[in-house]
């Protein structure tokens, strides 16, 4: 299809001059409007204001400028259709062959301003509208929506002689309806933070390729990242491409670190599960707690810190084998010596932060949607049930297990010791299982006293007594749990009974 005329109104104004000077080459006349307008004719080339072309003047302080009859008629008219030749001959109308577009900045505005006002007035209605007007009549129109695919048209138009083929505009028509889908789904979302509504009665989802990974979790599926955001949200300093299942454990490494007391913490991930976590303050000493909690699993697993890493930390780090190292920062000496390691993945997530308070899963034809399980804990979440009360420190302890129990999958049972996890079993059908496990593992790794003060977190509350029971003969002197079994009374009865202190929560926190 041959371009003869062009209309272009753009927000984003950079590299058109290579673009023009093809379309001035090829005789193309040109249609713009306001701020364009200005900018083609500022860089040398004749162009036609939309005004002049419609006959009629932009109103509403510029709200109403491209929305007319004439500008969509000579978009969406059929060029093989006796009747559209018509109609356009008997209203004077010209047909546009090419739409170059881009839309006003919803996504930066937001970054910008939180005056609903302002953000109002940012919301792109011309652009969309003619952008989805040239994309449904790709057959005869040629829709560009972006600035990065100006290079593409350049070498189309130079390939066919100032024509372009169907499968391209088809293309580039899947591409703008890709624009103006994510722009609307950023727009609604907008208004569903506004209105404190996030479970609407229909939901528009939107993310932007970041990069086609070399395959899903086995290497027989396809995988790739998107973003909700324009940006890349992983920020990576050094080594290898990152995969599905890195990204994976990642995000669950990072959840857990930012939930921890801020500027403490190490958590080392396998397979999405926390296998060690330390909120020691000597930091060094918080990075061996975290290993020493199950240093099997430990083994080519992920360790993110809430700390910034230095020089002693990183030296630490190289006498073990990692597949990825998270952290607040780092100093330059210890880049240095993390980067003798050509393979070791390294994060910097100080810039990483709970923006997004809504979890969603798809399978099959479902979406499941929820609030993220991210707020921090305070000792009013908790109550006292049994006689005996605890000290403020075991108080912090159980807390600090508790928080950390609930990015397990369940069934989840936690054990703590010095603000350091000593053992965890996950992911089993019976939490019986899970106490046993957790038990099994904290004896295979710690050196443990009578007197020690060790603690036990439960993610949901205890059906019977024989978890609390076994626990309880492993040396666990308090343990916290939600609420919410016919046997709380039992359970209760029996921790007064053996002198083990009883905390509850008010919520409970299942990861599945």
């Amino acid at each position: 299809m041959k371009i003869n005329t062009a209309l272009i109104s753009v927000y984003d104004k950079k590299n058109l001059k290579q673009l023009l000077k093809l379309l001035n080459g090829l005789k193309v006349n040109l249609i713009s409007s306001g701020g364009t307008y200005k900018k083609i004719r500022k860089l040398g080339f004749k162009c036609q204001e939309i005004s002049n072309f419609t006959g009629s003047s932009e109103i509403l302080e510029g709200r109403v400028k491209t929305l007319h009859p004439k500008i969509h008629a000579g978009i969406l008219s059929k060029r093989n259709n006796k009747l559209h030749s018509k109609q356009l001959k008997k209203n004077k109308y010209k047909e546009i062959d090419l739409v170059v577009v881009n839309f006003y900045p919803f996504e930066e505005t937001l970054k910008k301003t939180k005056n609903h006002t302002k953000i109002i007035e940012n919301i792109d209605i011309g652009g969309p509208a003619m952008a989805r007007a040239a994309a449904k009549n790709y057959k005869f129109v040629t829709v560009i929506s972006n600035p990065n695919q100006y290079n593409k048209l350049i070498h189309e138009l130079k390939k066919n002689n100032g024509k372009t083929s169907e499968n391209f505009r088809k293309q580039l028509s899947l591409e703008a309806f890709l624009e103006t889908g994510c722009y609307d789904s950023s727009v609604s979302n907008y208004f569903c933070r506004n209105s404190n509504n996030y479970f609407t009665k229909k939901k528009i989802f939107h993310g932007n390729l970041i990069e086609n990974l070399r395959y899903g979790e086995n290497p027989h599926q396809k995988g790739a990242i998107y973003s909700s955001k324009n940006e890349e949200n992983i920020n990576q300093i050094g080594g290898k491409k990152l995969s599905y299942n890195n990204l994976n454990d990642i995000y669950s490494a990072i959840l857990i670190s930012k939930s921890l007391p801020n500027n403490l913490g190490t958590v080392i991930i396998k397979h999405s599960n926390p296998c060690g976590v330390s909120i020691d303050k000597n930091k060094l000493l918080s990075l061996k707690n975290a290993i020493s909690c199950d240093p099997v699993s430990a083994y080519g697993g992920i360790i993110s810190f809430n700390f910034k890493i230095n020089k002693k930390i990183a030296l630490e780090l190289n006498k073990i084998f990692i597949e990825v190292i998270i952290s607040k920062g780092f100093e330059k000496d210890a880049i240095r010596i993390l980067k003798k390691k050509k393979n070791l993945r390294i994060i910097d997530s100080k810039h990483m932060n709970f923006n997004n308070e809504i979890n969603t899963s798809q399978i099959f034809n479902s979406i499941l949607l929820q609030e993220a399980d991210i707020k921090k804990f305070t000792k009013s979440n908790f109550k006292v049930v049994s006689k005996k009360q605890p000290t403020k420190k075991l108080f912090n302890n159980l807390i600090f297990a508790f928080n950390v129990c609930r990015f397990a999958k369940s069934n989840a049972i936690v054990l703590a010791k010095d603000n350091s996890i000593i053992g965890i079993g996950s992911g089993q059908p019976s939490r019986l299982d899970s106490c046993k496990i957790a038990i099994d593992k904290m004896r295979k790794f710690q050196k443990i006293n009578y007197e020690d003060e060790i603690v036990a977190a439960s993610d949901a509350f205890f059906p019977f007594v024989d978890g609390v029971e076994t626990l309880v003969q492993s040396g666990v002197k308090a343990i916290i749990q939600p609420s919410g079994s016919i046997r709380d009374k039992e359970i209760i009865k029996f921790a007064n009974d053996t002198g083990t202190i009883l905390i509850f929560s008010k919520t409970r926190h299942f990861k599945h």
